[in-house]
């Protein structure tokens, strides 16, 4: 009975209830489907650090999301693509692949119902399928080894190319009839999303070094510090520091730009950002300086400065009615778990949702007090103790009394 007891005490205390979160903000939806909203820099300041007490609400109805640090990604979908005017040309097998549903590509696998085989294949590229000039892409060579248990290989590696069409000639060993398809990839790149967490507080040139000092929200992490240095200063390469408040170090690298010609060799290099370790999270006080040591050299001619953080996004399906709500501010709520998040899939057509100001939670109550009740009632517990010491104290000089009066 007494688990039982603990075990309910422990499920209402890390659960969520309206009345337990401090702060509210209403989300203004666009539409039906994926949404999403950024986490920005007033949820960094009053939410918790893990974003874990983060809740979605529709009315009284909890609204389950994924929570996304954007990164970046790479996504793979492999495409059909069409095999045309399979014939013999000159005693070799010959056909056209349209590729014009691919934006770029590097590689065909061809569907091959022979077996037990090895043929060259030449690959040529023309956006004109009639045209009469095609670039050459290179030489695979096919084969299939199932009697020798050694597999096989049916792709057509080229370089990153952009033609529509492609023709490939085939020797003897595969027959037009035999060629039944081919696919590819498209590639998708999803690049890294940034956004800024503080700006330079402050520049200032000590000695040789010129030190940038910003100022962050408590919980906000800091994934990387950016420069932007005037088009108009030459090569240079820096090294660059970062420190807490404390000056102790957190963390280095390097930023350069370099255009140059060297043994006939142009070299083309530009890096302006320094990124941090352990993604920043440790930095207290959140104060941090951003130091370039210059050298010899003048100072860069530095136009601007700030820390950045990848976007973080809650995404969530738009409920069919009722205000949403974003509230937060819960220190004891458990992290949420939901299916949503473990099965979820960006929706390319996703936009993104504007969170309103931030406000007060009306029904904020707070949760209950989960202390003993002696750190609850410490006032109480010391008038007991004080009462116990005087009626201890009372029974001692009656018993020496007593002892003084019978030794008479």
């Amino acid at each position: 009975m007494k688990n039982a007891a603990w075990l309910a005490a422990f499920v209402l205390l890390g659960s969520p209830s309206l009345s337990y979160f401090k702060y509210a903000r209403p989300i203004r939806l666009t539409g039906a489907g994926q949404q999403y909203v950024i986490v920005d820099q007033t949820l960094w300041r009053h939410a918790r650090a893990d974003l874990g007490d983060l809740r979605l609400y529709a009315g009284e109805t909890e609204i389950p999301y994924s929570l996304t640090t954007e990164r970046g990604s790479q996504e793979r979908e492999r495409t059909d693509v069409p095999v045309l005017q399979q014939s013999t040309v000159a005693g070799k097998t010959q056909f056209l692949i349209d590729m014009s549903r691919l934006a770029e590509y590097d590689h065909v696998d061809l569907k091959l119902s022979t077996t037990n085989f090895v043929a060259h294949a030449r690959v040529e590229g023309q956006d004109d399928p009639h045209g009469q000039h095609w670039a050459s892409l290179g030489d695979s060579i096919l084969y299939d080894l199932s009697k020798e248990n050694l597999g096989g290989n049916h792709m057509l590696r080229l370089p990153r190319a952009t033609y529509k069409y492609l023709r490939v000639t085939i020797d003897g060993a595969v027959k037009p009839d035999e060629v039944q398809g081919a696919t590819s990839e498209t590639v998708e790149e999803r690049p890294a999303v940034w956004r800024d967490v503080s700006s330079a507080l402050k520049q200032e040139q000590k000695g040789k070094d010129t030190v940038f000092t910003f100022e962050v929200a408590e919980n906000a992490p800091v994934e990387r510090a950016m420069f932007v240095v005037s088009p108009s200063q030459a090569n240079f390469w820096r090294k660059v520091e970062i420190q807490n408040g404390r000056a102790a170090w957190l963390g280095s690298g390097e930023i350069n730009r370099i255009h140059m010609v060297r043994g006939g060799h142009k070299i083309d290099s530009e890096d302006q950002h320094v990124d941090f370790p352990d993604n920043g999270q440790n930095i207290e006080p959140k104060i941090v300086k951003v130091i370039i040591h210059n050298g010899d050299d003048p100072p860069l001619k530095v136009t601007a400065a700030s820390l950045q953080q990848f976007e973080r996004r809650l995404y969530f399906g738009a409920p069919a009615q009722g205000q949403l709500t974003l509230y937060y501010g819960d220190e004891k709520l458990e992290l949420p778990v939901y299916d949503y998040a473990k099965l979820f899939q960006r929706d390319k057509a996703a936009v993104a949702a504007q969170l309103g100001p931030e406000a007060s939670n009306t029904a904020y109550t707070g949760r209950p007090d989960d202390r003993p009740w002696s750190e609850r009632h410490p006032v109480v517990l010391w008038i007991a103790v004080l009462a116990a010491v005087v009626v201890l104290g009372g029974t001692a000089l009656r018993s020496i009394r007593m002892a003084k009066a019978g030794g008479t």
